[in-house]
C-alpha cells in the first residue's frame, strides 16, 4: 500500500522497474491518491501520467475512480489483479479527510481535526456525533466467525503439511528446517579450512567462502548490483531468478528457482528487497547483497531499516578503500564506516585476509536478528596464517602480533585494520628495531569488541594503562579516539591513482608511518598529556 509521497521516491521506480521485469505477477500495489502531500497539492512537484509510466515498466493497471467508498470495485480489482501475467498497480483516486472541513488540502495529512472536525466527519457519513469509541452490532457480527476461520485455515494448513512431510520425507524435513531457521548441519563444513598464502583479494577470499555455502545450502538468496564479474558471488553452476519469459540478448538466463539475483544498477532497492526476503518468516531465506561498499551510501536508509527490523541480512561491499586505484574518489570510502560502525543491531566488518574474512562470514551467519556488512578489498592482500585468528575475530578485536617474551612495559600499541593491516605490521617492526617494544592489534569489527568484558578489552588495548596506541586506517578517524590515542588516518577525499600510488600519495608508507610515530613517542616523552588528545598524525 502506497501514497504519492512513496511513488516520487527513487527506491520506488528503482523497485517498479525491477518488480515489471521480473514479471512478479503475485505483486499488488494499492496507490492511495489523494493527490495531496505535506508542501500541498501534488502538481506543486510532479505532473507525471502515473498510470503510463507503470504500463511502461510492464504492470498492469486498474483504476477505481471512487475508491472512497466503493468497496465493491476494490474487491473487484484485488480478484483481477490476481488473474494478471503482471504485477499490478490497483490506482484508487480518494479524498483525504474525506468530510472534514479540511478535506482534500495539505493540513488534513498531519494536523489533529479536533473535536469539532471529528464531529463533522461523523456528520457527513452518518454517524451518531455524539458516541465515541463505538463498534456496531452489524460490524461485530461481520467479524464473529473470524477466529473459526482462522482455526480452520490453520488446521487445513497443518494436515496439508504433514501430508506433503510423509510423501516427500526429505523434502518435508528440509521445509521444516527451512521455517524453523536451521541451517543445514553441513554448512561450516563447507567453509575453507585453508587458503591461498600469496597475497589475494578479500573480495576474492570472501567468494571463497559464501560461494560454496549459497551453492549448498538453499536458504540462501544472492542479489548483486550490476558487478558480478567484480564482487565474486557467483558460484559455478548458478540458477539466475529471471523471468522465464525473456531470453537475454547476452544469454543470461533463468527462471523463479534460481537463487541469483541481477538487481541492476538499483542499490537502494536491492537492499529494500533483501529486507522483504528477510522478513518472510524470519531466517527461512538469508538475503546476501553486493556492489561497491561506496554504493552502500546509496542503498543506507534500506540497510538502516534492515537493522531495525532485526532482520538477518549479509551486505558484501567490495571495493572499500583508496586501494581501489583509479575510479577515483567517487568510488573511495572515507567516511562510510564510521556510519555503519555507529548503525544499532549492526556489524560492520572490515577483515585484513582470508582467515579473518571467513571468520566475519561465519560470525554474520550466526548472528540471529543482526545485519552485517563485510567490507572486502579490491587489491591483494599479505596474508598472515602465522597471526590471524579465526575464534579471536568473534571478538571483534585481539593480539595480532605480541613479541614480548619478558613482560616488559609496552611502549606503543598499533590497530591494524583490514586492507592497512600491511602497515600496522611493517611500521612495527622498523620501530621494534629502534628498540621500542610494540604490540599490534586487529579490529576487524567494533561492536563485536564492545560485547566483550572489561577485562579482555584492557587486555588487548590496555586502556587502563594508557598505553600509547595509534590506529592505521585510511577512513576518516571519526570513532577511534574510543581505542587509540592517535591515528594515521584520512582527512580529504581521495585520489584517481593506481591503487599503490594512492596509498603514497596520502602517506601510507611503513617508513613514513613509522617516523611518524617515533616522533609522536618522542613528543609523548616531553609532555605525556598528549596521549589524552586524539593526535592526527598524517
Amino acid at each position: 500500500m502506497v501514497g504519492d509521497a512513496c511513488l516520487q521516491e527513487g527506491v520506488g521506480l528503482e523497485a517498479i522497474s525491477i518488480a515489471g521485469h521480473l514479471q512478479l505477477n503475485n505483486l499488488i500495489v494499492m496507490y492511495d491518491n489523494n493527490q495531496i502531500t505535506c508542501d500541498g497539492s501534488v502538481d506543486l512537484t510532479n505532473t507525471e501520467d502515473i498510470n503510463a509510466k507503470f504500463k511502461a515498466c510492464g504492470w498492469n493497471v486498474i483504476e477505481i475512480p471512487d475508491a472512497n467508498y466503493d468497496i465493491l470495485s476494490i474487491v473487484k480489482a484485488m480478484e483481477e489483479a490476481k488473474k494478471s501475467d503482471k504485477p499490478t498497480l490497483i490506482n484508487c483516486h480518494t479524498i483525504i479527510g474525506i468530510g472534514a472541513p479540511v478535506q482534500g488540502t495539505a493540513v488534513a495529512h498531519g494536523a489533529a481535526f479536533g473535536d469539532e472536525g471529528v464531529r463533522q466527519v461523523k456528520l457527513f457519513n452518518g454517524f451518531n456525533p455524539d458516541e465515541k469509541f463505538v463498534v456496531s452490532d452489524e460490524v461485530y457480527e461481520f467479524f464473529s466467525d473470524i477466529k473459526q476461520r482462522g482455526i480452520t485455515h490453520e488446521n487445513n494448513w497443518n494436515r496439508l503439511f504433514n501430508s506433503y512431510k510423509n510423501t516427500y520425507p526429505e523434502l518435508g524435513e528440509e521445509l521444516q528446517n527451512r521455517i524453523d531457521g536451521k541451517l543445514p548441519k553441513i554448512w561450516k563444513d563447507l567453509i575453507p579450512k585453508q587458503f591461498p598464502i600469496q597475497d589475494t583479494p578479500s573480495r576474492k577470499s570472501g567468494g571463497l567462502v559464501l560461494n560454496p555455502i549459497a551453492e549448498n545450502c538453499n536458504s540462501f538468496m544472492v542479489g548483486v548490483a550490476d558487478l558480478s564479474p567484480s564482487v565474486n558471488m557467483a558460484w559455478n553452476g548458478k540458477k539466475d531468478f529471471q523471468n522465464p519469459n525473456i531470453k537475454t540478448t547476452c544469454g543470461i538466463n533463468g527462471d523463479y528457482s534460481g537463487r541469483y539475483i541481477h538487481m541492476g544498477i538499483r542499490e537502494h532497492a536491492m537492499c529494500a528487497i533483501a529486507n522483504g526476503i528477510a522478513a518472510y518468516n524470519k531466517n527461512t531465506f538469508i538475503p546476501v547483497t553486493s556492489t561497491f561498499f561506496m554504493f552502500y551510501l546509496y542503498a543506507a536508509p534500506a540497510v538502516r531499516m534492515g537493522s531495525l527490523m532485526e532482520l538477518k541480512i549479509i551486505h558484501v561491499g567490495t571495493h572499500d578503500s583508496i586501494g581501489t586505484g583509479e575510479d577515483g574518489p567517487t568510488h573511495q570510502p572515507i567516511a562510510l564506516a564510521a556510519f555503519y560502525r555507529s548503525l544499532p543491531n549492526f556489524y560492520y566488518f572490515r577483515p585484513c585476509d582470508s582467515i579473518e574474512t571467513a571468520a566475519c562470514y561465519e560470525t554474520a551467519i550466526e548472528a540471529d536478528g543482526i545485519s552485517s556488512l563485510i567490507s572486502e578489498s579490491r587489491q591483494n592482500l599479505k596474508q598472515y596464517p602465522e597471526f590471524s585468528k579465526f575464534e579471536l575475530v568473534k571478538k571483534g578485536g585481539y593480539i595480532f602480533q605480541d613479541f614480548n617474551k619478558f613482560n616488559e612495559n609496552y611502549d606503543l600499541i598499533i590497530i591494524g585494520v583490514g586492507s592497512e593491516m600491511v602497515f600496522a605490521v611493517e611500521s612495527a617492526e622498523i620501530l621494534r628495531n629502534k628498540g621500542y617494544n610494540v604490540r599490534v592489534v586487529s579490529f576487524p569489527c567494533q561492536r563485536l569488541f564492545e560485547q566483550q568484558s572489561l577485562e579482555y578489552r584492557h587486555q588487548v588495548l590496555m586502556r587502563d594503562q594508557l598505553v600509547p596506541t595509534v590506529v592505521i586506517e585510511a577512513y576518516a578517524s571519526n570513532g577511534w579516539e574510543r581505542y587509540a590515542t592517535a591515528g594515521i588516518n584520512m582527512k580529504t577525499f581521495g585520489k584517481s591513482l593506481p591503487g599503490k600510488s594512492a596509498y603514497k600519495f596520502f602517506g601510507y608508507n611503513s617508513e613514513s608511518i613509522s617516523g611518524k610515530v617515533d616522533d609522536y613517542l618522542q613528543a609523548i616523552k616531553s609532555n605525556n598529556k598528549i596521549v589524552y588528545e586524539f593526535q592526527d598524525l598524517n
